[in-house]
């Protein structure tokens, strides 16, 4: 059974096949830079090819602000009608990024690079190319004023069981992964360095286990 976001999404995915765009194109997506390194090497006016999941949308008449997370971070967009319908058909901004994508999608940007009024380093956008639409919805906590965070995404059973979505709404948890793989790497390359031999415990076990265990009766 469906739930009713489940089925918008998937409604919205139909609309954009006969709109006439492949919702999940197989050719590669080739991109000019992460997030942070447009952030960390600010050029006015760069033109650069991001790709991310659409995480944050606002919409505001004939121009909207929106957020792109990639695997190093976010970068908020920022998309005017006219720039990417820069002919008299304007349905690319008002169906297909309006009504038709959704949080969650993945994308991909093109666009120069600017500051708003406030300071923010973000993309002016010109083009868009979905590159996954995403039909489950995605957990959105949000932080306020105070910075309580509300609809959290932490109940530990549904962590686990989703590990994918505990990865994609909560930045600590990503940080934690890297740590473990940084810390692991440096003890194998150190004890490897010193002609250690890295086994496999299960190898040298002379008791089946696992599915190679047979049943048994217990005392009771």
């Amino acid at each position: 059974m469906l739930s009713e976001q489940e089925q918008i999404r998937r409604e919205s995915l139909q609309k954009i096949i006969k709109y006439g765009i492949n919702p999940y194109p197989a050719k590669e997506f080739k991109f000019s830079h992460y997030s942070t390194q447009i952030q960390e090497n600010y050029t006015e006016g760069e033109s650069v090819t991001v790709a991310g999941r659409l995480m944050r949308r606002k919409i505001q008449g004939k121009a909207s602000f929106g957020t792109i997370q990639d695997s190093k971070g976010k970068i908020q967009i920022y998309l005017n009608r006219d720039i990417i319908c820069p002919s008299d058909d304007k349905s690319m901004y008002n169906d297909v990024f309006k009504k038709w994508l959704d949080l969650g999608d993945i994308l991909g940007i093109e666009g120069k690079v600017f500051k708003t009024m406030v300071g923010e380093i973000s993309i002016n956008v010109e083009k868009i190319h979905l590159l996954s639409k995403s039909l489950k919805p995605l957990p959105q906590p949000k932080t306020d004023a105070e910075g309580i965070t509300h609809d959290a995404f932490n109940d530990p059973e549904l962590r686990f069981r989703r590990r994918y979505v505990d990865l994609l709404v909560n930045e600590n948890v990503k940080e934690t992964f890297l740590k473990r793989s940084s810390i692991i790497n440096a003890m194998r390359k150190f004890l490897t360095k010193r002609e250690y031999i890295e086994v496999e415990t299960p190898i040298l076990q002379s008791i089946p286990g696992g599915a190679a265990a047979k049943p048994f009766v217990t005392h009771h």
